[in-house]
């Protein structure tokens, strides 16, 4: 019995060892597999993953879902007939920017914004006098415009009406329409960088708080990017919030933009931002776009990791794009966001949802004095397509109608 001892011991550590290494072995087979070269539309559909866990989600085997009419149904469409057995994904049709545009202005126009309205209510008046300018100034402070803008405004109203002497709703609104235009400033580039450089992609880092929105934005801004024939990828690099990679994969899934995650809860922010990227770079799209954690100006640590993720990111590409996601209902704590943001990365513009908000509309103003970063995109709604260019003569024109 003692002669078979060593050559029983020698089995069982044999045994342990290939055991031990079979893990690793399937571990190894999972992420050495790259996606071959560069995407085309008629490249077959499979899975791909990259190092560390992340997986690089291919364009899913879709059927483009029919566009609504102008009442809203949808029209009956027959289904290829190569698409027959075939697992598919409806794809939404995103609206063209002027259609949202248009919506957009409507629903700013109904919304019982104290801005415009109680100006010209107060203006409007047989006599202005001090009383009156103490609550125009009110009315603007409360509309978050700001301590210096509001103090600007005001002075010149005031010069203006008594040079003028005219109190007809027709010039006072005239009045304020200038007034407001110049505070607002339709002179600042609103325009997105999103265009291709040479063999890299546009890259775009989308960065904010919990709650205003920034993971739903990041959806619809591909929306719109696709609906001007971009072709988009997606970074989950939020990490901390849980399902924040499935909503922004199934954002993506529904106008067939493939989205770079990790399956790895927690896993490193900028190791994901890294894989989008490279995922980019190797398949050739246009815009790469990159969802961040929200809790970030709460913590020094966390904030430290978002200058990580620009860091990381700027190894592959630079970075064409940082926008900040703010809620217009927030206000001045807006502001103080934003200015935290700021002193992290590069911030190049403004994302304000939420801006149906009734008493809110002077954060426009105010954040663009405060930071001199433009407010690039607004939306007014819950729905995919609610999000536009913001455009400051049409942003007035909204508040005084």
């Amino acid at each position: 019995m003692n002669d078979f001892l060593p050559i029983i011991l020698s089995i069982l550590a044999a045994l342990v060892v290939v055991g031990g290494l079979v893990p690793v072995l399937m571990k190894a087979r999972k992420t050495g597999a790259k996606y071959p070269g560069t995407r085309d539309a008629n490249d077959p559909v499979q899975s791909s993953a990259a190092g560390g866990g992340t997986l690089v989600e291919d364009r899913p085997d879709a059927v483009n879902a029919p566009a609504p009419t102008l009442d809203g149904t949808v029209e009956d469409t027959d289904v290829p007939d190569d698409a027959a057995g075939l697992e598919t994904i409806a794809i939404d049709t995103p609206a063209p920017v002027e259609g949202r545009l248009t919506r957009l202005r409507a629903r700013l126009i109904k919304s019982n914004n104290i801005l415009g309205k109680g100006l010209l209510a107060l203006l409007s008046g047989d006599k202005i006098d001090e009383n009156v300018w103490d609550e125009v100034e009110e009315t603007l402070l409360l509309a978050d415009l700001g301590t210096e803008p509001t103090m600007q405004l005001v002075d010149a109203l005031r010069e203006r009406v008594k040079v003028l002497g005219t109190r007809s709703p027709e010039d006072v609104k005239a009045m304020l329409r200038e007034e407001l235009i110049k505070l607002v400033d339709p002179g600042m580039d609103r325009s997105l960088n999103v265009e291709r450089k040479g063999d890299r992609p546009a890259v775009v880092l989308v960065v904010g708080v919990n709650g205003v929105g920034k993971t739903t934005t990041v959806g619809k801004l591909a929306r719109v990017l696709v609906a001007e024939d971009k072709d988009v990828l997606l970074g989950a690099a939020d990490t901390f919030r849980a399902a924040a990679a499935e909503q922004l994969a199934t954002w993506g899934q529904r106008v067939g933009v493939p989205t770079v995650k990790s399956d790895i809860d927690g896993a490193d922010p900028a190791s994901v931002a890294y894989e989008a990227v490279k995922a980019g770079i190797d398949q050739e799209v246009d815009v790469v776009m990159v969802d961040t954690a929200g809790r970030l100006q709460n913590k020094t640590g966390l904030m430290d990791e978002l200058g990580k993720v620009k860091r990381v990111i700027e190894k592959l590409a630079e970075v064409d794009e940082v926008l900040l996601v703010l809620d217009a209902t927030t206000g001045q704590n807006g502001l103080n966001q934003a200015r935290v943001f700021a002193e992290v990365v590069n911030i190049t513009g403004i994302v304000l949802t939420k801006l149906d908000g009734t008493a809110k509309g002077g954060i426009v103003v105010a954040i663009q004095k405060s930071l001199g970063v433009p407010v690039k995109l607004i939306g007014l709604g819950e729905g995919p397509d609610d999000l536009a260019p913001f455009d400051a003569e049409s942003f007035v024109d909204a508040l005084l109608n």
